[in-house]
């Protein structure tokens, strides 16, 4: 046999840039999550007293920094070198978690705006990062195996996710007394995510590859010239419209539990930190190992009806948890960790399929295309992640209002005072997840309505979205 013949039988994952570039990106994605899911929004409550309000402004200033910079980052990443921008992206953001606690607590509307301005160095660092990322693992490996390259760094993504969550709270609660007096209990975490940073952009200076050939390969195929970075990136933004729409859209509801689902962990179940990662742990390390698999399923059923049935099975798992808003006896963590089921499986089809299809759209603007329908997908989260905040600060407004709905009903004619009460509180928590359900179930539709599978030879590829210009 052949070493090119055995170089195909290898496993992707085995290969020795693949893999380095997972050990990187999982090493980021537990810096970002560690950071910014774990930590940021309880500190900036417990230990800065913020309202949910401020907490989800700050963390969307992250959020809108991130989608701002991803397109032009992209397209910087196919000029100059996926590497570079690796490397800068997160040596910014290895100073970030330093310079918050550095801000002082009595600045007023200024201790607000210092750290806004950190969490867009921060969305800055994603920007540089993640399509430089995506694309460099594209670069890495052949036009068939793109779609299960997609399903490893998503299983970085969640494996991240998964030992940031326990890891992030373990550390706050074992040191964190330590630092109670000297800039809050969550100071560790802070610790933590600034040398998971450092660690990355050494490792990714150290170990990510060049990619001198490949942009050597992208001038050969007559890339664009210098000065039409602007063009470039809008002339993905024409290309594929639908693709951005459905993005934006869809990730409106998943930028909804993005910045209070630690504190309604905490006043629903009233669970530490720790507790909480515990809880997101087997779901997501079972998920993780079942990444690689669900991609080669969603292979064989074609990436177009991957996207369906994926969005359709994540729609299930958020109706399963938002049924608790209606029935106080589903109101529990088993049922929340049971809708997770569906939706970690429609997560683990949607998106190895949905970042397959856009990075085959052109070979020579992959990471700008990436970028653009990252963008498109921040901006969602944008508007989804204050909304969220805001609905979970007014959840007692959503209560009070659903006690009028079933007074109107004359429900309270036969419940108990206390019974009522607490049947309105848990509404209130759980209009987070209702108003996640809502853009989630509308994204499954736009879906059916604008990608369509193909029917010819290559209806296991990506089909062009309705009115997309196809080339």
């Amino acid at each position: 046999m052949s070493s090119e013949a055995g170089h195909r039988i290898q496993p992707l994952w085995r290969r020795p840039r693949v893999a380095r570039l997972l050990v990187v990106a999982l090493l980021a994605e537990i810096g970002f999550a560690v950071l910014n899911i774990s930590t940021m929004p309880v500190y900036l409550r417990e230990d800065r007293g913020f309202g949910e309000g401020i907490i989800a402004l700050v963390v969307t200033t992250f959020l809108l920094s991130e989608a701002l910079f991803k397109g032009s980052m992209g397209h910087l990443a196919d000029r100059h070198g996926r590497r570079r921008l690796m490397v800068l992206g997160t040596a910014l953001t290895a100073f970030t978690p330093l310079l918050t606690m550095a801000v002082p607590g009595h600045w007023g509307v200024g201790e607000t705006l210092s750290l806004m301005a950190l969490r867009v160095v921060d969305g800055l660092g994603a920007a540089m990062l993640w399509p430089a990322a995506f694309a460099l693992m594209n670069d890495t490996v052949a036009d068939g195996e793109r779609q299960e390259a997609m399903s490893l760094l998503n299983m970085c993504y969640l494996v991240g996710i998964a030992l940031a969550l326990p890891i992030g709270g373990l550390v706050n609660d074992t040191l964190g007394p330590w630092f109670a007096e000297w800039g809050g209990a969550r100071v560790p975490s802070l610790l933590l995510a600034s040398l998971l940073f450092a660690g990355v952009s050494v490792s990714a200076f150290r170990f990510v590859p060049s990619g001198r050939e490949l942009r050597r390969s992208r001038s050969e195929l007559h890339g664009p010239a210098d000065g039409e970075d602007l063009r470039t990136l809008l002339l993905s933004a024409r290309r594929i419209p639908s693709y951005l729409l459905l993005g934006f859209v869809t990730f409106v509801g998943v930028g909804f539990p993005m910045v209070p689902i630690k504190l309604f962990a905490k006043d629903q179940f009233q669970m530490s930190e720790t507790q909480f990662g515990v809880l997101v742990l087997p779901g997501a390390i079972l998920m993780a190992a079942l990444s690689v698999p669900m991609a080669k399923y969603g292979e064989r059923i074609g990436r177009v009806r991957a996207v369906h049935l994926g969005m359709f099975l994540c729609t299930v798992g958020l109706a399963v948890i938002s049924s608790g808003a209606f029935v106080p006896a589903l109101r529990t963590a088993w049922v929340f960790g049971l809708g997770g089921i569906p939706l970690g499986i429609g997560f683990l089809l949607t998106i190895p399929a949905w970042y397959a299809s856009v990075s085959e759209l052109d070979p020579k603007t992959r990471a700008a295309n990436i970028g653009a329908v990252m963008t498109a997908q921040g901006l969602g989260a944008i508007v989804g992640a204050p909304l969220g905040g805001l609905v979970y600060q007014h959840r007692y407004w959503f209560a009070d209002l659903y006690r009028s709905v079933l007074a109107a009903g004359g429900v309270d004619r036969w419940v108990h005072p206390e019974a009522l009460r607490l049947l309105t509180e848990g509404f209130g928590r759980y209009t987070l997840f209702l108003g996640c359900l809502a853009f989630v179930l509308t994204g499954w539709l736009l879906g059916l309505r604008i990608l369509r599978p193909t029917h010819g030879p290559d209806s296991h590829g990506s089909a062009p979205a309705r009115g997309d210009n196809a080339g």
